[in-house]
């Protein structure tokens, strides 16, 4: 049969279709909801990245000034308390040390005295003389008083007392430790014009 399909239903009746416009339709032109972005960029939020944070490593990012501001903050307190510990710590070691080093002057000091302390029960004249700030008295006896002032004997402070030595003694008491010599009179030394004289009695 050589009509074609479209010849044969022209016959039976069938009207062409008019032809289309190339025009779209204004329904067309009218996007539906949605349909306005810009190609390439994917409707909603990407899958794989969390809610209202940016892409990248979350590391990276600086923190925010004000918490940046606690951390600085933070930090100081925490470099002053550590400062603070360690200048107590070498405080309580040098105070440590010191306290040490007393024990073993005295130690060597009462070694030093051991048994050759000149001091007399019977002793019956004061002798005065100024330590730490005020004045303090030994009680010698007449043949000890005229040594004593010129500087054959000699005082040194031990646990409190106050005891006789000869000149050699309190010497090595004083190179053992300055402030344990409290008195060594020097007999040739000029005596100030106010002086108290060093063989009065009170």
């Amino acid at each position: 049969m050589s009509d074609t399909l479209r010849d044969q239903l022209l016959k039976a009746g069938f009207a062409p279709l008019p032809k289309s416009d190339p025009r779209p339709r204004p329904q067309q032109q009218q996007q539906r909801p949605g349909q306005g972005r810009p190609p390439g960029k994917p409707h909603g939020k990407p899958h794989g990245q969390p809610h209202g944070k940016p892409a990248g490593n979350a590391s990276s990012q600086p923190p925010p000034a004000g918490k940046r501001g606690e951390i600085d903050l933070a930090k100081a307190y925490a470099l002053r308390d550590r400062s603070e510990r360690e200048q107590r710590e070498r405080d309580q070691r040098e105070a440590e040390q010191r306290a040490r080093e007393k024990r073993e002057r005295k130690q060597k000091i009462t070694a030093l005295l051991q048994g050759v302390a000149l001091n007399d029960a019977a002793a019956e004249i004061p002798r005065h003389f100024p330590h730490a700030n005020k004045i303090r008295r030994i009680y010698v006896t007449v043949e000890q008083l005229p040594r004593l002032n010129g500087g054959e004997l000699a005082v040194v402070q031990l646990a409190g007392r106050y005891l006789l030595v000869n000149r050699e003694t309190g010497l090595a008491a004083q190179a053992i430790d300055p402030d344990a010599l409290v008195l060594l009179c020097d007999p040739l030394a000029p005596s100030p014009e106010d002086d108290i004289p060093a063989d009065l009695v009170w």
